[in-house]
């Protein structure tokens, strides 16, 4: 067993206080966020049952994703049609340009902050 390994494996969950498993290798029956979004559900309030770690050579850590029970998840809430209403005018305002106000049909990158014609006008005027 490697060190890196052997590390991350505490299923008694005496090092880390929570069973901890090395990455894609956590029991069935439980599941992250993500994979339980993905079938619907959400922890609905529910401990942290597990963790999954392993060695983040970039950053010199560890990562660390927890894990929740598939048996103990809820239905995600469905969307009212107020949250419908509100989303679409959240999307509208990423999309409308704050120069020339024209909804443009793609989110406006943060980094301009204006839409793709107003850049290249700015562009020309300078040149």
């Amino acid at each position: 067993m490697s060190a890196a390994w052997g590390k991350c494996y505490d299923p008694t969950g005496a090092r880390y206080g929570v069973p901890t498993y090395p990455w894609r290798m956590a029991p069935d029956g439980l599941a992250t966020r993500r994979q339980l979004r993905a079938q619907g559900l959400r922890p609905g309030g529910q401990p942290i049952a597990a963790q999954v770690m392993r060695g983040n050579r970039r950053a010199g850590g560890v990562r660390v994703a927890y894990l929740y029970r598939v048996d103990l998840a809820k239905p995600v809430r469905p969307m009212t049609s107020r949250k419908w209403g509100a989303l679409a005018l959240a999307m509208l305002a990423r999309r409308t340009c704050p120069r020339c106000r024209i909804d443009v049909g793609y989110c406006i990158p943060t980094s301009y902050g204006i839409c793709g014609l107003c850049i290249a006008l700015e562009e020309q005027r300078a040149a």
